[in-house]
């Protein structure tokens, strides 16, 4: 799987593509969308930035309520720390920006493991009413722990994501949030965390709104399942999801073993290599709770070291 399409809503609005400079489209209602802004990445006759400051002169920005950073000039060889920059210096400018998403990028544009990102956390420093932040890309992404009053939900979309990026997610204050989605990916891209950076999460003792997690997209999706299978977290979640990564038998029977599930509302495992017998027994017993589990795409392989994520490259 590659990501071949933009987002197509944030925030519950519905995403709208800033023009180019010389358009005449018509713009829409300011508050009734998310605002996408986007140049060329490999040959754009202005820089990301100069587009941004389009966008302030052309909206009443005190009225956007969501913005999308697309494409950057370059992405695969530049990072976004003069858009974060730019960001932070319109922020008396964005008073009812609630969503924020850095790096809605597809795989024609960049593809996800070669997004160079940056430090994001100024972003969240600067914004204390955000209530929804993404980034995706993890070559050079810092994610030092930080503190966040209000934000509800964080996404981190990755083909491998550095350790200190996890460990700087898991130590972070986000008493608010309730959605939380790492894409963990593969040391071929950089992913080099373990489960122990995953134990502040895991234990529950960091985030106590939390309902909804998402660790997936993971090489080591069996061992993330297995320390699922035991972590207090779970008790109060609605969603538990360990998708798009290479979970087998191991982490299955685990699954199965460990602590009651029947609490969730899903458990999401698409894209995983568990036998249709472990998978069966799976569907089972949770389906006689109601639990939704999502089994699809069914990989095969012929060894574990034949697996694969979901995304990658």
């Amino acid at each position: 799987m590659t990501i071949s399409e933009h987002l197509q809503e944030l925030h519950g609005l519905p995403v709208f593509d800033f023009p180019d400079a010389g358009s005449k489209a018509e713009l829409p209602s300011v508050p009734s969308v998310a605002w996408r802004i986007a140049v060329d990445s490999y040959d754009s006759e202005e820089e990301w930035e100069e587009a941004f400051a389009r966008f302030l002169d052309a909206v009443d920005t005190t009225q956007v309520r969501a913005l999308i950073v697309g494409p950057w000039s370059e992405a695969f060889d530049s990072g976004p720390e003069p858009i974060v920059s730019a960001l932070v210096e319109a922020r008396e400018r964005l008073p009812l920006l609630r969503a924020l998403f850095v790096g809605d990028i597809t795989y024609e544009e960049c593809e996800i493991s070669w997004i160079n990102q940056g430090l994001v956390t100024p972003l969240l420093d600067t914004y204390p009413e955000l209530l929804e932040f993404g980034v995706r890309g993890g070559q050079s992404l810092a994610f030092p722990a930080v503190r966040h009053e209000k934000l509800r939900s964080l996404t981190i979309e990755a083909g491998g994501l550095d350790e200190a990026v996890v460990r700087g997610v898991a130590a972070s204050d986000l008493p608010a949030l309730e959605h939380l989605d790492l894409w963990l990916g593969t040391s071929w891209y950089g992913a080099n965390a373990d489960v122990s950076d995953l134990e502040p999460i895991l234990a529950g003792t960091r985030l106590p709104s939390l309902t909804y997690l998402a660790l997936r997209n993971s090489e080591i999706q069996d061992e993330i399942a297995v320390a699922a299978a035991g972590a207090p977290v779970v008790a109060r979640l609605e969603t538990l999801d360990l998708s798009m990564g290479t979970l087998g038998d191991e982490g299955a029977e685990a699954l199965l073993n460990g602590q009651p599930l029947s609490h969730l509302k899903k458990l999401d495992l698409h894209h995983h290599f568990i036998s249709k017998p472990m998978a069966d027994r799976l569907a089972g017993a949770l389906g006689v709770d109601g639990v939704e589990v999502d089994l699809s795409e069914d990989e095969s392989a012929e060894g574990r070291e034949d697996r694969y994520t979901a995304v990658a490259e």
